[in-house]
């Protein structure tokens, strides 16, 4: 690919933005025209400057990456930067797009890349046409109804417990059990942690156990547990320590910021 292809990096989390423009720049196969945090602003810049194609993430605060495609007055290539997971995966392959899975792998994105070799090919031979409004529109459509779990209801006899789920520290099984524990209290919900790992927020709440989800806002530290594991403290009343599984430390510490 041309290293004359501009690149633009969108993304709310200032780590995630410099970690992947490091990794594009390292790649030598595209010009890094700029980069932001807030949508806004990029906004304003990508309807003022022509770029070639944009990283975008999916969820951000006040506008989400779809919204933003809708109001984008040019149509870019597109590769979007996402949490999302599992379901997710098959709307964006069916699309003439790309996505890279947080967090994102050097493989992934080099595949990602190839796959803009053809798209860019393709344009300039003008044997496909590129309609970002209408690709938006469609994933939107078919990621909607997935997500995102906001309160979850916990009933014991005839009394029913509406949680937040912003104010959920963690997420686990027990005895056959699925438990909320928000506010010092564990609150029973009827409803499977793989369940919750499709509803919830994945910005904010990561599998680190078989047996667990934490709410990410909510850890406090990281630290070695005796056995050689790895263990989190939770900022609660409790100060609340949850096992982390070996193979989910580094998406953990990637959430972290580590």
């Amino acid at each position: 690919m041309p290293a004359s292809l501009r690149a633009y990096v969108l993304d709310d989390e200032p780590l995630a933005v410099g970690r992947l423009v490091r990794m594009l720049e390292e790649t030598g196969r595209v010009d890094i025209a700029g980069s932001e945090t807030d949508p806004e602003n990029a906004l304003t810049f990508l309807n003022a400057h022509p770029i070639d194609v944009l990283f975008l993430d999916i969820q951000m605060p006040g506008m989400t990456g779809f919204e933003l495609l809708e109001r984008l007055e040019r149509d870019p290539f597109v590769i979007f930067t996402t949490a999302y997971d599992r379901y997710a995966l098959n709307a964006f392959e069916v699309n003439s797009i790309d996505y890279l899975l947080k967090p994102i792998e050097g493989e992934r994105l080099t595949h990602a890349l190839d796959k803009l070799d053809k798209l860019t090919e393709a344009a300039r031979l003008k044997t496909s046409r590129y309609d970002v409004h209408a690709l938006a529109r469609q994933l939107a459509a078919e990621l909607a109804p997935q997500r995102r779990l906001d309160r979850i209801a916990s009933k014991v006899g005839e009394r029913t417990t509406v949680v937040e789920v912003a104010r959920i520290t963690h997420f686990f099984s027990k005895d056959k059990l699925t438990f909320a524990a928000a506010d010092g209290r564990e609150h029973v919900v009827d409803v499977t942690l793989t369940e919750l790992e499709e509803r919830l927020d994945p910005r904010r709440f990561v599998r680190i156990h078989r047996a667990t989800i934490v709410n990410v806002p909510f850890v406090q530290e990281l630290f070695p547990a005796v056995d050689g594991g790895m263990l989190v403290r939770l900022k609660d009343g409790n100060k609340t320590e949850l096992s982390v599984a070996r193979d989910r430390v580094r998406e953990l510490k990637e959430r972290l910021g580590i």
